[in-house]
């Protein structure tokens, strides 16, 4: 049997990507390899959204070329929207790689393991969604459902667009289809995934509401209403997604979490910069006001809501007035949690002919610096509000700490290490004791446990 080993870089769609990716190898037969040194297949799935991405995979690739060059029969792969962003360059400055390929291309490695070609091949053209393959899932009960593919925003720094293509929903009646299979299956806790997840619909064609009289005004399926139909489906307790746009955060979307029972709750809401003047620059198409005024929807709606985010620090020509303005908004929202970056010009894009206003190092750092001490607060002030309270955690098995104790996840999105009898998979009650700005501790409740039972 020939073994493969695959090193993923990135976000959580390159993840699901990548789980694809080994469902379909398994069904050709290969089994996962622990080391790349035992592998005959060695695979990349790669990002380019920061720069530091770039160089640690480039590290990684330094030991398969070794590895290649030791068993010359050994195939190497890199896909991923880093392999697309170099699509013209890729074999020329690495000729020991034998495939590459485009998000938007993973059944072609099937393509290229079964077919006799002997020479490199790339695969970078856009297909809408090809995601009809087979998932080797991390955990049996946590599952990923893509349910669109592409971008259609501008943001000055990102390279997604052009590494994903156009914005392709997919249809409702088939994202209902594969979460009844997820189900089926024993995946209690779906995540949705798309680059703008609220944007979802608005390239499908209008049809009548579910469940509506003859003659209803046929009209586009939205975020909101597949929240709806896909909380109706027995077996999945849990729906989180990732990412939504502040200009795209609706009402109805807000107030999902509040009245579907299984939409958890916990918004990761992008706000990239607190200033107006930056947000502009970058094309985010909201500014300050807008996007606190989401913020304040959201906690008139689900007032105890989890809210993350992203921030760049040191976008071309941002100021120390900039900056304070991003650190206001940090203070004045407590979030529960950020991704913080500093920013690094990507290929291809806006951002990246800035030049004039660019933002020096140590100053990137500094603020940096205060910003990560303001999150980490705010974060641990906001984690105060569980100490004492009993609250529902998904096991996803043992603390990473200490063995001997559990690890799980509440439905705001929050790392619980506790003490307990509770196997991965199952939800149970548990007593949190302590918090600190990153996770929780507590202790299972077993009397509770057993009426249950």
């Amino acid at each position: 049997m020939k073994r493969y080993h695959l090193t993923t870089f990135g976000c959580q769609m390159n993840e699901h990507d990548s789980e694809r990716m080994k469902g379909m190898l398994e069904s050709l037969g290969y089994s996962e390899a622990p080391e790349r040194a035992e592998a005959d297949l060695i695979l990349f799935n790669t990002c380019s959204i920061r720069e530091s991405a770039d160089s640690r995979f480039i590290a990684h690739l330094g030991e398969a070329k070794r590895l290649k060059r030791e068993q010359p029969e050994r195939i190497v792969g890199v896909g991923g929207c880093w392999a697309q962003s170099v699509k013209e360059e890729v074999f020329e400055r690495f000729p020991f790689v034998d495939v590459a390929f485009g998000p938007g291309q993973v059944h072609k490695l099937a393509e290229f393991l079964t077919s006799d070609s002997i020479t490199a091949q790339g695969y970078f053209e856009f297909e809408g969604f090809t995601g009809h393959l087979p998932a080797h899932r991390e955990r049996a009960f946590q599952g990923w459902l893509q349910i669109s593919v592409g971008c259609n925003s501008v943001c000055s720094y990102c390279i997604v667009p052009s590494t994903r293509g156009r914005e392709v929903s997919r249809p409702l009646e088939e994202l209902l289809g594969d979460a009844r299979a997820m189900a089926d299956e024993g995946v209690r806790e779906i995540t949705l995934l798309g680059q703008n997840v609220n944007s979802y619909g608005r390239d499908l064609p209008a049809s009548a509401p579910t469940g509506g009289p003859p003659g209803t005004r046929r009209e586009r399926p939205g975020f909101a209403e597949l929240l709806r139909l896909l909380d109706g489906i027995d077996g999945i307790d849990r729906i989180r997604y990732t990412s939504p746009h502040p200009k795209d955060m609706r009402e109805d979307v807000i107030r999902a979490h509040a009245e579907l029972e299984s939409v958890c709750e916990h918004i990761h809401l992008p706000l990239q910069s607190g200033s107006s003047r930056i947000l502009k620059a970058m094309r985010r198409t909201y500014d300050r006001s807008r996007y606190l005024d989401r913020v304040a929807l959201i906690r008139e709606h689900v007032p105890d809501a989890a809210l993350t985010t992203d921030i760049i620090v040191g976008f071309p020509t941002e100021t120390e007035e900039d900056f304070r303005e991003t650190m206001e908004v940090v203070e004045h929202v407590g979030y529960d949690s950020a991704f913080t970056f500093v920013f690094s010009p990507r290929r291809g894009t806006e951002a990246a002919a800035m030049t004039v206003g660019a933002v020096p190092h140590p100053v990137k750092v500094e603020r940096m610096e205060r910003l990560v001490e303001a999150v980490q607060r705010g974060a641990r002030e906001r984690a105060q509000r569980f100490v004492g309270r009993t609250v529902e955690v998904l096991v996803e098995g043992r603390s990473r700490t200490d063995p001997d104790r559990l690890r799980g996840r509440t439905r705001h999105n929050k790392v619980v290490n506790f003490g307990g009898l509770a196997a991965p998979g199952e939800l149970t009650d548990v007593e949190i004791l302590a918090a600190t700005s990153q996770t929780l501790s507590g202790e299972e409740q077993l009397l509770a446990r057993a009426a249950a039972r």
